[in-house]
C-alpha cells in the first residue's frame, strides 16, 4: 500500500483550502507540472515532448539547478512555459525552521529574478507560484509566502514517477485513470524520475490530445 494519494482526496483539498490543488473548468484544460529541474539529462527532452504536442506546462525549479543550468532554464522560458519556485536546495518544510526555509526560498527567487532582467517580456517570470518540495510545508511558512503574494500550487493527480518501486506502466495508469478537467498533474524532470517519465509523458500527452484535453501553463 502506497503512503501517498494518487488522486488527491477531497477532504485534503478542503482541509488545506488555501492551497491550489486543481483549477476546475468546463473547457477540458489540464495543467502539467514538472518539479526539480532544470536537469541536463531530462529537461530538454521534456521540452521536446511538450513542443511536439503543442502543450504548455509549469516548471517548479530548484534554485541551485537554475544556477548550474542557466541555458536550459532559458530554454524553458523561451518555449513559453510558466516558472515556479521550488526552494534553492529542495528543502523539506516540516524539518526546516521557518526562517531558514523562507531564506532558502528567497535564494531561489533571486535566481529566477536574474532571468527576469534577461527576459523582461516573459510573463512566465512574473507569476508568483510556489510548490513545497515533498508537498510538506508548515503553516507558518505558507502564511509568510502567501502574504508575499505567492500561490502555493499542490496537485490533483500524482504520477509517482519519482518512486522507483512504481513501474513506467503504473506511472502512466496513475495519470490516465485519474485526470479530469482542471487537474494539476505532477511529474518530475529529474534523473531519478527519468525512467518513468520517458515512458509515461509521451503517452500521457497522446492520451490527453486524443481525449480532447488542452495542456496549459498555470
Amino acid at each position: 500500500m502506497k503512503f501517498y494519494w494518487i488522486k488527491t482526496h477531497y477532504l485534503i483539498k478542503k482541509l488545506f483550502s488555501g492551497f491550489v490543488w486543481d483549477l476546475p473548468n468546463k473547457e477540458k484544460k489540464v495543467y502539467l507540472t514538472f518539479d526539480d529541474g532544470p536537469t541536463p539529462e531530462i529537461t530538454e527532452w521534456t521540452l521536446k515532448q511538450l513542443k511536439q504536442f503543442d502543450a504548455r506546462a509549469t516548471f517548479f525549479c530548484i534554485g541551485e539547478n537554475i544556477q548550474k543550468n542557466p541555458d536550459i532554464f532559458n530554454k524553458v522560458i523561451q518555449d513559453g512555459h510558466s516558472i515556479g519556485n521550488h526552494t534553492f536546495n529542495h528543502l523539506k518544510g516540516w524539518e526546516t525552521p521557518t526562517e531558514d526555509y523562507i531564506e532558502n526560498f528567497k535564494q531561489c527567487e533571486i535566481e529566477i529574478r536574474k532571468q527576469s532582467k534577461i527576459h523582461p517580456e516573459a510573463s512566465a517570470l512574473k507569476s508568483k507560484l510556489f510548490r513545497p518540495p515533498y508537498g510538506k510545508i508548515k503553516f507558518s511558512q505558507s502564511r509568510i509566502l502567501r502574504k508575499m503574494g505567492y500561490k502555493i500550487i499542490m496537485w490533483d493527480v500524482l504520477s509517482a514517477d519519482f518512486d522507483t518501486n512504481v513501474s513506467p506502466e503504473e506511472c502512466l495508469e496513475n495519470v490516465m485513470k485519474n485526470v479530469t478537467s482542471g487537474s494539476v498533474i505532477i511529474f518530475h524532470d529529474s534523473v531519478k524520475a527519468s525512467r518513468n517519465l520517458e515512458y509515461a509523458l509521451p503517452k500521457t500527452l497522446a492520451f490527453l490530445k486524443e481525449n480532447g484535453y488542452k495542456c496549459e501553463a498555470i
